[in-house]
């Protein structure tokens, strides 16, 4: 092993029941580089590196850490070892304080008492260490998503971490917060650490990466480095074929009413909150993360309380006091963070899809399972879900094809006027993207009512008609999608009083 080599895995195999997730797939990685592994959703990426971190047992092949065969049996021995990963869904307790996330469950002590003294004085090193501005008794419910992914890099740094695996480090982050990110990412490889990029944002990779690694359908197609890289051969890599256009063209929208808002206002979080929405219309919400978007899009879900304001569906004034209002009155939300609202990993593609229309599936008492079954192939066959059957777990999905089968959730409803989306392609590769975009025009086409919330300008502004751009909780400017550029929206929210 090279002396600058502190990982070689070689011919690593896996399977889960009725997938082969990975097929004799080897990786190098080095120290103080940063290696980005890409591949569409399903192609192995995360099994590679649950693999490497010890959260899965490979099938067969051999993993080298600091030139010795190693064969963890759990995350805790590879965190020992130095092997660390930060997760997509990111693992933190929202009611505890930076410091008491970073060195939970390995508190400092003396005495077998928990010095509080020592855990924030660690803390304020690491985080003085890495250039951050935070306050370690800070609750980490207060602060943003971006500051929650550095907080987990400083966790990893605490524990002595020789490799750092990031998995979507930046699906939820705005471009200005991404490079932030890239610098404390920097700062890992100037300390010697090996990083491993897992994204599908491949205008970061050609930024950010040293190596990029490429698998597809859960083989290894080839490692080059950056130098020797573009994003249209990584695209050819990834999915075997020409892309072509991503975003489908925009269509037009009909002038019928479906959503107004008037006034919403929820204190602290949003205020004077109004706008329309049509029949066919796809309305894009653009802001900097915490600008209020999806606080608006849970309020008109009935997940938050709003203090005043009003909502009309079809010009018939509606009270969202919970959920189930919201779905009574035909308002769906597709949650940002589909793990944890979004649908049950251990229940299988039928049950997620059947989970809020069960009463309408019922039959003399009890479920009519063929008739479930009968709808939900249906929206398998209509979404193009990848799945081995409707019976297969839904955690054992690629990420896109989880992101459809909550969308099937509710199209299987025949209810459903408005459809939010929020953040509606985070996480998943481009190819899958591409197809929830195609899959949001049609619905749109058909006269689906639809709002996307996405932190991604080129995202609503190639996919909405009407771009409102918000910040601090308020709606500062709408502008037409012929009209919508990134410089406009981010001079918008400059000249709004937002302090970049």
């Amino acid at each position: 092993m090279e002396n600058n080599v502190i990982v070689e895995m070689k011919d690593i195999t896996k399977s889960f029941p009725g997938v082969k997730a990975l097929d004799s797939v080897s990786l190098t990685l080095r120290r103080g580089s940063i290696h980005a592994l890409v591949g569409e959703n399903g192609a192995g990426k995360s099994t590679l590196m649950k693999i490497l971190s010890g959260t899965y047992k490979k099938d067969a092949g051999e993993v080298r850490y600091k030139g010795r065969v190693v064969d963890f049996r759990s995350e805790r021995e590879a965190l020992d070892a130095g092997i660390s990963i930060v997760p997509q869904e990111l693992a933190y307790v929202p009611g505890l304080t930076i410091e008491e996330n970073i060195f939970l469950g390995r508190e400092p002590a003396t005495g077998g008492v928990i010095s509080k003294k020592t855990r924030c004085q660690k803390t304020k090193e690491l985080i003085s260490e890495l250039k951050l501005q935070m306050e370690p008794t800070t609750k980490m419910s207060d602060i943003s998503i971006a500051q929650c992914q550095m907080v987990e890099i400083i966790k990893a740094i605490s524990r002595g971490a020789e490799v750092v695996i990031m998995d979507e480090p930046t699906s939820s982050l705005t471009t200005v917060e991404t490079q932030k990110m890239f610098e404390q990412v920097r700062a890992l490889k100037a300390k010697g650490i090996a990083v491993v990029y897992i994204s599908h944002k491949l205008d970061e990779i050609m930024e950010l990466c040293d190596a990029i690694t490429v698998l597809r359908d859960a083989k290894l197609i080839g490692s080059i480095p950056r130098k020797e890289a573009s994003e249209a051969k990584i695209i050819q890599m990834m999915v075997g074929r020409d892309m072509g256009k991503v975003y489908p063209p925009v269509g037009t929208c009909g002038t019928e009413e479906v959503l107004r808002v008037e006034g919403l206002t929820r204190q602290g979080v949003f205020e004077n909150i109004s706008f329309t929405l049509h029949r066919g219309e796809v309305l894009g919400f653009s802001g900097m993360v915490g600008a209020g978007r999806s606080e608006v899009m849970r309020a008109l879900f009935g997940m938050d309380s709003y203090q005043s304001g009003s909502i009309f569906i079809n010009k018939e004034k509606v009270k969202i006091r919970s959920t189930q209002d919201a779905i009574r009155a035909g308002i769906c939300l597709v949650f940002e963070d589909r793990a944890i609202h979004g649908f049950v990993g251990d229940l299988t593609v039928s049950e997620n899809v059947m989970l809020p229309s069960a009463k309408e599936y019922s039959k003399y008492g009890g479920l009519d399972f063929k008739r479930i079954a009968r709808e939900v192939s249906g929206q398998t066959e209509l979404l193009r879900i990848k799945t081995p059957s409707i019976h297969q777990k839904t955690a054992f999905l690629s990420g896109g094809n989880q992101q459809k089968v909550v969308l099937a959730k509710w199209l299987i409803r025949k209810d459903v006027k408005v459809l939010i989306m929020d953040e509606p392609t985070r996480g998943i590769d481009i190819g899958a993207k591409q197809e929830i975009y195609q899959i949001i025009k049609d619905l749109a086409a058909q006269g689906m009512a639809i709002i996307i919330v996405s932190s991604e300008m080129p995202e609503v502004i190639n996919v909405s008609q009407r771009i409102i751009v918000m910040d601090s909780g308020r709606i500062l400017d709408e502008f037409p999608h012929e009209n919508a550029t990134q410089d406009g929206i981010m001079k918008t929210i400059i000249d709004g009083g937002r302090k970049l």
